[in-house]
């Protein structure tokens, strides 16, 4: 997609897709009056006649566009403006692309002052457009042959109409063009089929990632991982005849004394559920257990492109996790690279085992904050559904930071409890540690698992199980991978001081 921004009056610019936002309520003076003037007043009769009233998530076309210049004029509803806020503006500019891409036009043009919030500064108003545009306009279909299936990836083209020029304009739409970058990345991660997302296919994406964004990339091999003797990760990969890898980025963007951020992100690339089999229906999804990864991978991607003033470190454990005769079965006992055993009660509980190995390797860093994403349990979606993140962590203030920068964002998380209690329930008879808790609380208790391996830092996990795969698409969000993750971290290490 490209940028441009113009100059001008939506009364009087050449387009063929113009688009404006309408708060509900009383249509005040302005740039939208204006425009709904010299259209003949069609948005006011709309609003009279309560056929349309700017409710977020409904639009009203004017086509022709009568008295304008442009061919097709979109309103698009934002709701109250009190309650209204990026994501508001962001999922409004999802649904106008749809509605473009329906019209099979070339380009469009946002009507720059029309979406104008208090509450965001000009260059922030201009990301968050931008960022509907892209994510609204992203669309994986590599594997379609048909040509003519493809037609609809148009427009090509988005003009931001402003009224006055202003570099902050500009940044914006930078900021978003990197930011997505990322986030699409990840999205195509995920949405990458089984058979060709292996281990190493994935290694050697962040490879091309770090290549193109600017970070170093590291990539271990088997031999390599045993060298670290990382007994819970190869305990995992050990059924599948594809090897496992251990992905590494590093992202040095402040002073060499700074301590980094550290990401870590469960990189599953398929999760059959080893011996303790998954049910059939729902498997082929299985695809997106690596979501946490593809959200560090893609992190990483944005981080290097925005040119972020701090250090960053990004650890994918990335195996597959498949039933054969060389497979882990329920009852055995691994040795993590912490020195730490586990017993194995479940091999589908298989995320918080590679997870482990891979959060004692960040403490190498000596870092500053560590945070995990994945999509480690099916009880975060029975607790929070497919709407919110589950955050748990061992620094009230991060897991605060961190949900503070997902409503930011767009991406909200929830924080569970963590306590002692929940410790006991993985606490086992023949090892240090069991890799189920039971039925209870089994979100909090894959954490509590998880945190006996980052006892040494300041440590948060988000579990991404619901909000990392979309079963039907959305405005900004179509079904299929979400690329949750990345811009909440982007906002969270923005605010890094």
């Amino acid at each position: 997609m490209e940028f441009v921004v113009k100059k001008g009056s939506a009364t009087k610019v050449k387009t063929s897709f113009l688009v404006a936002g309408v708060f509900e309520g009383k249509l005040k003076k302005g740039a939208l009056s204006e425009l709904d003037e010299a259209a003949g007043g069609f948005l006011r009769k709309a609003i009279k006649s309560s056929e349309f009233k700017g409710a977020a998530g409904t639009s009203l076309m004017v086509s022709p566009a009568t008295g304008t210049s442009a061919s097709r004029l979109l309103y698009v509803g934002l709701g109250a403006e009190s309650k209204a806020d990026g994501e508001t503006l962001r999922r409004a500019i999802g649904g106008a692309i749809q509605k473009a891409k329906a019209a099979r036009v070339k380009e469009l043009t946002l009507a720059f002052d029309t979406f104008e919030q208090k509450k965001l500064s000009v260059a922030d108003r201009a990301r968050i457009l931008a960022e509907g545009v892209l994510l609204g306009d992203y669309h994986f279909d590599r594997y379609q042959t048909d040509e003519e299936a493809k037609k609809t990836t148009v427009p090509t083209k988005t003009a931001l109409l402003v009224s006055s020029a202003s570099d902050d304009v500009d940044a914006g739409i930078k900021a978003a063009e990197a930011i997505c970058c990322g986030v699409i990345l990840a999205r195509d991660l995920v949405n990458e089929p089984g058979n060709v997302k292996s281990p190493d296919f994935l290694a050697q994406q962040a490879v091309a990632a770090g290549k193109e964004a600017g970070f170093k990339c590291t990539i271990l091999n088997k031999a390599q991982i045993e060298k670290e003797k990382m007994g819970a990760l190869l305990g995992v990969a050990q059924g599948s005849e594809r090897e496992p890898r251990l992905i590494v980025m590093e992202y040095s963007g402040g002073k060499k004394s700074d301590a980094p951020v550290v990401l870590v992100g469960k990189g599953v690339v398929f999760d059959s559920g080893g011996i303790s089999i998954k049910p059939s229906e729902g498997m082929d999804e299985m695809k997106m257990d690596m979501g946490g990864g593809a959200a560090v991978i893609g992190t990483l991607t944005a981080a290097a492109r925005l040119k972020l003033p701090c250090n960053i470190v990004g650890i994918v454990p990335a195996v597959e996790n498949m039933p054969s005769g060389t497979a882990i079965r329920p009852g055995d006992i691994l040795t993590s690279s912490s020195g730490k055993t586990i017993e194995v009660l479940n091999t589908d509980a298989e995320g918080r085992l590679i997870l482990a190995d891979a959060l004692s390797y960040a403490a190498r860093f000596k870092p500053q904050t560590v945070i995990d994403l994945a999509t480690l349990t099916g009880a975060c979606i029975v607790a929070l559904g497919y709407h919110a993140t589950a955050i748990l962590g061992n620094s009230d203030r991060l897991v605060r930071d961190l949900i503070a920068a997902g409503e930011k964002a767009g991406e909200r998380a929830w924080q569970l409890p963590l306590w002692s209690e929940y410790t006991e329930q993985i606490k086992s008879d023949v090892a240090d540690v069991k890799n189920i808790g039971g039925r209870g609380a089994g979100t909090i208790t894959a954490a509590a698992f998880l945190q006996k391996f980052a006892d040494d830092y300041t440590w948060a996990h988000l579990d991404i199980a619901g909000t990392a795969w979309a079963e039907s698409a959305k405005p900004c969000y179509p079904k299929g991978g979400t690329g949750v993750g990345v811009r909440l971290l982007i906002e969270y290490l923005q605010g890094i001081k």
